[in-house]
């Protein structure tokens, strides 16, 4: 199949954190682009593929986490008449799901699917990770040229945003102090450092964590508690990106970093052991600083602030 096809009802199967659902945009965006008249929906983990769902990319979403989708990893196996029905109903599907010996694949071609494309099994460390999301779709004639993830809050996303913020008129500093790993993150002693920098010079103060950063965040409170601060906890994504439009971000090698780059907030991202060429959101409203030795202990607040001041 190549780019002047016409396609109907598209697909996209995307598993995995929010950082790699977002570096997958450029290439969702490519279809979305391409075929501006076809059905496309998105099978993924809903509060993630939220972040797309009738906000530009996709028609509809739907959950990967349904037993019965067990079924089509198994070799020959018996597939249920609803999912066989349903696959079947798509002129192409975009599968980033681990299949190494393609028994998925071979289960869709069962159900009679039109075309099928599968993306990289595993990413490499030599080119950024937009592109290798986004280059097999090469084979439909679609060539990715900017690698800069978009998101697109509605204005129910944005009232939101408005009303959690209440009476504070002025541009957010939103830090997010986690990651999903300990090793990608500045020491909690720099973030309430670098938090007592912004009180003295009156910035206004979100702090943003999720279920995996709730110890981390738990310390700041302890050391902030007499301080202008509102957290944001566990917010579903698509309003945190509303919240994140017109703000300042500073934060680590994370999913949430990805998302308040794809906004446009004015990030300063902090990168420890990760390669920022490969995983760095590409936007141009993003500044990277990566610690000497990869070691983030060694990154010294003053970078940071200096960053931030320019």
């Amino acid at each position: 199949m190549r780019g002047h096809a016409v396609l109907n009802r598209i697909l996209v199967i995307r598993g995995g954190a929010i950082g790699d659902f977002v570096l997958t945009l450029p290439a969702i965006k490519l279809l979305r682009d391409r075929f501006p008249n076809a059905r496309l929906e998105i099978l993924g983990y809903p509060h993630i593929v939220a972040l797309a769902e009738k906000r530009y990319y996709a028609d509809a979403i739907r959950s990967i986490e349904y037993g019965p989708l067990a079924s089509f990893f198994a070799k020959h196996g018996e597939l249920p008449f609803e999912l066989s029905d349903y696959f079947g109903s798509f002129d192409l599907i975009v599968s980033y799901l681990f299949d190494p010996d393609g028994i998925f694949a071979a289960n869709l071609t069962r159900c009679g699917i039109k075309s099928f494309v599968a993306g990289p099994a595993k990413l490499s460390e030599h080119e950024h990770a937009a592109r290798q999301l986004a280059r097999p779709l090469e084979k439909l004639g679609l060539h990715l040229e900017d690698p800069a993830a978009r998101i697109y809050p509605t204005e129910t996303d944005r009232e939101f945003a408005r009303d959690f913020l209440g009476d504070i008129i002025d541009p957010i500093i939103a830090l997010h102090p986690g990651s999903g790993s300990e090793t990608k993150n500045w020491p909690i002693e720099k973030w309430r450092e670098l938090g007592e920098h912004l009180f003295a010079t009156n910035r206004k103060v979100v702090v943003v964590s999720g279920a995996a950063d709730e110890e981390r965040v738990r310390l700041l409170e302890a050391a902030w508690k007499e301080k202008p601060i509102q957290c944001a906890k566990n917010l579903p994504l698509p309003q945190l990106a509303a919240l994140f439009e017109g703000a300042s971000f500073i934060g680590h090698d994370s999913g949430i970093s990805h998302i308040a780059a794809a906004v446009g907030a004015r990030c300063i991202l902090l990168f420890g052991p990760t390669d920022s060429a490969v995983w760095a959101p590409p936007n141009k409203n993003v500044t990277v600083i990566q610690a000497s030795d990869k070691n983030l202990r060694l990154l010294a607040i003053d970078s940071v602030i200096t960053a931030m001041e320019h």
